[in-house]
């Protein structure tokens, strides 16, 4: 890690200044003069009695030397002894006690962070009406920053003006750092505007404030304005400027910040190489940090942790290693920084014996107190399948954050194990926004949109605010239900709360109005973003692939190239999704080989498989299969099936018992194809090998899924299955639907008999029809919502050609928008038209 956290006010020249306060002249010989070599308090004890013997413990010259170098030593116990001491000279000698005293008690609290009982020390000496000077204050304000008494200090802040001191600069350097380092950066801006003098301490305390409170860009400004003012910089400055740099991930910048280190004649120490391998390896340049490391002479245990961490965080777990290695090969004993890098390293590995072996080193090394340490061995066995050893450390923490039971429950969750992660979640004794964000994200993942909704709205009712990673987990989990109001209020939620939306998030939205029937507002969100990756433009031309707007895709699909980003091998899916949809036929063909011909991207079997149905879709049968035959791979299910559907598509079952026949040799079960195999022979009239297929299905104990659609009316999601009358409206949607059939047949529509896939006579077949599960929906819709409302369509299967032509007649004749997203593409009817134009 860089070191940020560097204070610049309490410095060597303070130190000297405190120690020179003037002190009464002595002629005490050796027992005081002996006091500045003791090095602990047994020793110091010792002289204590010394000097107690002599009689000199009544002096206040000799008792300041006492305390002052109590307060030196560092530790609580020495505190204590120092303000014994104090108490009994007072109770003794009938004396308050001198200034220098006081102010050696509140810097010793203050050093050792005890700034409670350095505030006390000042209150009970201000309380004997012993008045601060300038040396009171720098190390009154530390201890405040030290424990952020923010209150406290503003009211220091206030003596110090009170008293005369606001043009001591040891004073308002004080005062920035502590409003710096408790984030009021804004008042300590003011302090340092209103200052007639100014040295290094005063901007390296601004500069180091800024970076610390977020404000990079703001930190590097000021330290080009310090050096422009004729300012020199002292390696804490530059220590902190290059620390915000690594933050902004601006090689450039700090490869500019990094030339004033020579030019401005800047002592280079190990804390400066520090941040300057931090920052080439936050900006990606990890080939200069790697040198840096190299040409470092003195390596320590920080510089070392520093590019490890650093290796660990970029995935570059090979080269950690090497660290590793070097660092026990220069006898540094690693600590608990280098241990956590090292159990990452065996996580991303899967590597179980590197991490027992960093559980052994935990173990032997006492270090299994740290929560961290532990969270981290929880992380890595859950990542090596470990779950009964992760539950045992989890187990054995004495103190269990809410961290350990993250990692706990995302460990489960990476297993497959959703129900326990669920037990963990609900049994949290506190959970935080990681928590919430960790459970919804798994509910999407495992297709259970609605249950992520409700969980989303549950956290709200608790208070917890929402951020990026929720929102992207929702939008997703919007877009697959195609609740387009709920879309609409998830994207004004955003907007309301202010939360940021960067790259992932725009392209998340994107594609959630894209998957609810909205591309235009898709499309909107798109133009409005800055920098688009290719995952954003994948977003963008998968939007116009759902509407069937093939020429669309394909120019958006140029621009990406125009303005330099690099396509992968999603965004072809999108690409070639969009030319099957549209029926582009030769422009999918050409898109295809300029995989390999022009952007050097060998296609995988999804390319295969989106070649399959262009080519099937627009009846070139024998040239699918003659693709799917020349496949570098081989062939799977999904492929075959493909081309199946093709089959149905154009009513050539030779080829279709051909698929089949393939399909059996990769012993495939999937339920679907049996089905769709059912479907041809039916559609031509072979009712025996209807039969034949469907006791098959039967003796497997499969079923066909039944075609169910889902509208949204009011914010409630209404589910219809087709054939199911059990809605409690169902009465009226009966009478409406009776309605549309009469006002459909009146307009020209003749009801298709080959979508019933049953040997029943045609009266039969016709209510079948009539009650398949898009039309329940658009028959409550109709019912349902005002006019000129559009009415949305879910179904989970393909939508047949009869309700295709039956919504475009709707549309037409209740002049409503009528939009079906099935299993496939979206299909707008307005007017009597589809937007697929008929190629669906």
């Amino acid at each position: 890690m860089a070191a940020t956290s560097l204070s610049p006010v309490i410095t060597s020249q303070a130190l000297k200044d405190l120690t020179n306060q003037t002190l009464p002249k002595t002629n005490d010989s050796s027992p005081t003069g002996s006091l500045k070599d003791c090095r602990n308090l047994t020793e110091l004890r010792k002289l204590h009695c010394q000097i107690a013997k002599q009689g000199l413990i009544h002096r206040p010259s000799t008792v300041a030397k006492l305390i002052s170098t109590c307060t030196a030593l560092g530790t609580f116990e020495s505190l204590v002894y120092a303000k014994n001491i104090l108490n009994q000279f007072r109770y003794d000698n009938q004396n308050d006690g001198t200034l220098f005293m006081y102010n050696s008690l509140i810097r010793g609290y203050s050093s050792i962070g005890l700034g409670k009982e350095a505030i006390r020390v000042y209150l009970e000496m201000l309380s004997l009406g012993i008045l601060p000077d300038k040396y009171t204050f720098p190390y009154l304000l530390s201890a405040c920053t030290k424990i952020s008494a923010t209150a406290e200090g503003f009211q220091v802040h206030g003596s110090v003006i009170k008293m005369g001191f606001q043009g001591d600069m040891f004073t308002l350097n004080s005062l920035i750092h502590f409003y710096a380092d408790c984030g009021e950066i804004v008042m300590g801006q003011k302090v340092f505007d209103e200052m007639i003098d100014r040295n290094v301490v005063s901007w390296t305390s601004l500069i180091c404030g800024y970076a610390r409170s977020g404000l990079a860009k703001e930190a590097v400004e000021l330290f080009f304005e310090m050096v422009e003012e004729g300012t020199r910089p002292n390696s804490v400055t530059m220590v902190c400027v290059i620390s915000a740099c690594a933050k902004l991930r601006d090689l450039e910048l700090g490869e500019r910040v990094r030339g004033y280190i020579s030019s401005l004649g800047v002592k280079v120490n190990t804390l400066m190489v520090n941040s300057l391998v931090d920052m080439y390896m936050k900006c990606g340049a990890f080939d200069t940090a790697k040198r840096l490391f190299d040409e470092c002479e003195q390596k320590n245990l920080v510089v070392c942790n520093t590019i490890m961490s650093n290796y660990v965080h970029s995935g570059m777990v090979r080269e950690a290693l090497f660290i590793l290695e070097e660092m026990l090969r220069q006898r540094l004993v690693p600590d608990r920084v280098s241990i956590l890098s090292t159990i990452s390293v065996s996580a991303q590995l899967g590597s179980i014996f590197l991490g027992k072996c960093c559980h052994a080193y935990v173990l032997r090394n006492g270090l299994e107190g740290w929560d961290s340490i532990s969270n981290a061995l929880i992380d890595m066995y859950m990542k090596c399948g470990k779950q009964e050893v992760a539950f045992a450390v989890f187990h054995r923490m004495a103190n269990k954050t809410v961290v350990s039971w993250n990692s706990v429950m995302a460990g489960y969750i990476r297993n497959g194990d959703l129900s326990s992660a669920w037990e963990v979640f609900n049994n949290m004794p506190e959970s935080d926004l990681v928590s919430w964000n960790t459970i919804i994200s798994a509910l999407v993942q495992e297709s259970m949109f609605e249950q992520a909704i409700e969980l989303f709205r549950t956290m709200q009712n608790e208070g917890i605010k929402a951020d990026r990673v929720t929102m992207v987990s929702i939008a997703s989990a919007c877009g697959y239900l195609g609740a387009l109001d709920l879309a609409k209020w998830i994207h004004a939620y955003i907007k309301m709360n202010k939360i940021p939306c960067d790259i992932r998030l725009s392209t998340a939205l994107v594609d959630m109005f894209a998957r609810c029937g909205d591309p235009s507002t898709a499309m909107k969100i798109f133009n409005n973003i800055e920098n688009r990756d290719v995952s954003a433009w994948t977003a963008a031309i998968g939007a116009m692939a759902m509407e069937g707007n093939g020429n669309q895709a394909i120019e958006l699909f140029n621009k990406m190239l125009r303005q330099g980003v690099k396509p992968d091998g999603v965004v072809f899916v999108g690409l070639l999704t969009a030319c099957s949809h549209g029926g582009l036929v030769q422009q999918g063909r050409d898109i295809f080989k300029s995989m390999t011909s022009v952007h050097k991207i060998s296609p995988q079997i999804v390319h295969y498989g989106c070649m399959v149905d262009l080519l099937g879709r627009a009846g070139f049968l024998e040239e699918a299969l003659d693709l799917i035959k020349l496949m570098p791979m081989e062939p799977n299910d999904v492929i075959w099936g493909s081309l199946l559907a093709a089959c149905r598509m154009h009513r050539n079952i030779d080829m279709a018992g051909y698929a089949t026949e393939r399909m059996k040799e990769l012993a495939s079960d999937r339920t679907g194809i049996q089905v769709l195999l059912s479907n041809i022979y039916a559609s031509a009239g072979k009712w025996t090998d209807v039969a034949k297929v469907r006791r098959q299905l039967k003796e497997k104990g499969a079923r066909k899924v039944p075609g169910s659609s889902s509208i949204e009316v009011n914010g409630q999601i209404h589910e219809f299955t087709s054939g199911d009358e059990s809605h409690p409206e169902m009465m009226h949607i009966a009478a409406m639907l009776d309605e549309m059939h009469c006002r459909v047949e009146a307009a020209g529509h003749a009801p298709d008999l080959s979508n019933v896939l049953l040997n029943v006579d045609e009266e039969e077949k016709e209510y079948v029809l009539s009650r398949h599960s898009e039309k329940l929906a658009i028959a409550f819709g109709l019912i349902s919502t005002d006019q000129g409302t559009s009415i949305r369509v879910v179904k989970n299967l393909r939508i047949c050609s009869d309700c295709h032509s039956f919504a475009k007649l709707v549309s037409k004749t209740y002049n409503r928008e009528i939009i079906v997203r099935d299993n496939n593409r979206f299909h707008f009817f307005q007017r009597g038209v589809c937007s697929c134009n008929d190629y669906w």
